[in-house]
């Protein structure tokens, strides 16, 4: 079963699998995962290529559902990956996305069987956000951090730093009618504080997902991108008091806050 539209909007986590590594594609998708991502860029060598797209024609065939991240368009294994993906109708993470043609292209030459899930990587793609967020066929926008600060000569988990390149997803999104876009990697494994931060900061600039490296790092990322408590008890409190402005606990409350109470109970329900 493919992964739906919805599935994909509403994922908290999305899981990294390396695509020549089959052995863990079963521990991925049991592992609750909002999404997994069979990785056939970065985590694999070039030698392992081919033999990592075979793994994903296999996993697919028998009926399993993943994102794959593909080659980039413009490389030697680009169109055989989107290949695969078109087969069985897969999501596509495109990375390096920054040309919104090279994006429709994807779709059209996919005949539109691949939701797309551009990875913005790039200073190119972080200017282009709005244009990258409103091609035909894009669904959610995902952060790659590591590629964008190898390029700008800053450290991948600077939060100051990368601040205006998230700010302008974040931003991008909402104006092309997108669901909030997913936060990059957290490459300290072991180190939760950190992911804890990282999670902590990218929410407050309004990402509702995260990319995920390792299983231990799902727990983390789906209970601090979930409403709080108190979150909830304040927008059950203002959607109760119905839809006139009014005021609530001292606060004012007209539609613009209506609203961002009724998206909270929403998420709260996933």
């Amino acid at each position: 079963m493919n992964l739906s539209r919805s599935r994909i909007e509403t994922a908290r986590s999305l899981l990294f699998v390396p695509g020549h590594r089959p052995d863990r594609f079963a521990k991925a998708a049991s592992a609750d995962a909002g999404a997994v991502i069979i990785d056939l860029e970065d985590a694999v060598a070039a030698q392992d290529k081919d033999r990592a797209r075979d793994n994903v024609a296999a996993w697919l065939g028998e009926g399993n559902s993943a994102m794959v991240r593909i080659n980039p368009p413009g490389t030697p294994w680009c169109d055989a990956d989107l290949a695969v993906a078109a087969r069985y109708g897969a999501p596509v993470m495109v990375p390096k996305s920054e040309d919104p043609a090279t994006l429709a292209d994807i779709t059209c030459r996919t005949a539109g069987k691949c939701l797309l899930v551009p990875l913005v990587e790039t200073a190119a793609g972080v200017e282009r956000a709005m244009k990258v967020c409103a091609t035909p066929g894009a669904v959610r926008v995902a952060f790659g951090n590591a590629d964008l600060a190898r390029q700008l000569g800053i450290a991948h988990d600077d939060h100051t730093a990368l601040a205006y390149a998230r700010s302008r997803l974040v931003s991008a999104s909402a104006a092309a009618g997108l669901c909030p876009p997913v936060d990059g990697v957290t490459t300290s494994v072991a180190d939760m504080d950190a992911l804890t931060a990282d999670i902590v900061h990218a929410r407050r600039l309004g990402f509702t997902g995260k990319l995920c490296i390792h299983p231990a790092q799902i727990a983390a990322v789906t209970a601090h991108l979930a409403p709080t408590e108190s979150e909830q008890r304040w927008a059950r409190a203002v959607v109760a008091a119905g839809d006139s402005v009014t005021v609530v606990d001292g606060e004012m409350v007209d539609k613009p806050l209506l609203e961002r109470a009724r998206r909270i109970l929403s998420a709260a329900d996933r």
